[in-house]
């Protein structure tokens, strides 16, 4: 297996973008990842975007992005208010939003949805990123639901116990809304970690998985 690191030139800023639909949507696809990058580089920019979060479901995003980016060097945390389920109904205004983001955020990596993510949002939001944004690394991450549509991801970031207990740890604290949901449990997380950590040999025997259609070195 070959391995990949995210090293930008000595000196320089690593400038992460990271979409999700919805509040948690980030922290669970790629919470890890982001906390893990967040250890290992000295200066990382992150744009955190949730585009669906009204009230009670907006703070709690806030809340949750600001205790995953405490390391971060530099921050920018938004929180739209696209209707939840419709985005496919109103995608001009969610398009017209990519496209001013384009001009705002120059990003050396990019953490968006997955492209065959069953729920309407999901997928409408990874169109538009690749539409948007195109010469970038993309990896597109999964989340678990009802519908069951995991695939076979081909790119892997190994997580340390330490990591992945912070994760779970915070997806719990800040997102009380969603703890009645029968998938929003601590186990369903830590099995889908310990799954693609065991296909990716991780040594701590979890990992985050992503779907990277793009690699150039």
């Amino acid at each position: 297996m070959l391995t990949f690191r995210f090293d930008s030139q000595p000196g320089s800023r690593l400038v992460v973008l990271a979409l999700g639909s919805h509040a948690d949507d980030i922290e669970i696809g790629c919470g890890g990842t982001i906390l893990r990058l967040l250890r290992g580089h000295s200066d990382v920019e992150v744009h955190w975007i949730v585009l669906s979060g009204g009230r009670e479901r907006a703070e709690e995003a806030r809340a949750s992005a600001e205790s995953f980016l405490e390391r971060a060097s530099q921050r920018r945390i938004l929180v739209e208010n696209f209707r939840d389920g419709f985005f496919p109904y109103e995608g001009a205004p969610v398009k017209e939003f990519f496209e001013k983001l384009k001009g705002e955020v120059a990003p050396d990596v990019i953490f968006t949805h997955q492209r065959h993510d069953l729920h309407q949002d999901h997928s409408l939001v990874s169109d538009l990123t690749w539409n948007t944004f195109r010469d970038h690394l993309i990896l597109e991450y999964e989340i678990p639901k009802f519908d069951g549509d995991f695939g076979t991801p081909n790119f892997f970031v190994h997580l340390d116990e330490e990591t992945c207990d912070t994760k779970v740890a915070r997806l719990m604290t800040h997102f009380g809304t969603q703890l009645e949901r029968h998938w929003f449990t601590a186990d369903v997380f830590r099995s889908l970690l310990r799954l693609r950590g065991m296909e990716a040999g991780s040594p701590s025997g979890h990992a985050e998985a992503f779907y990277c259609r793009k690699v150039a070195f």
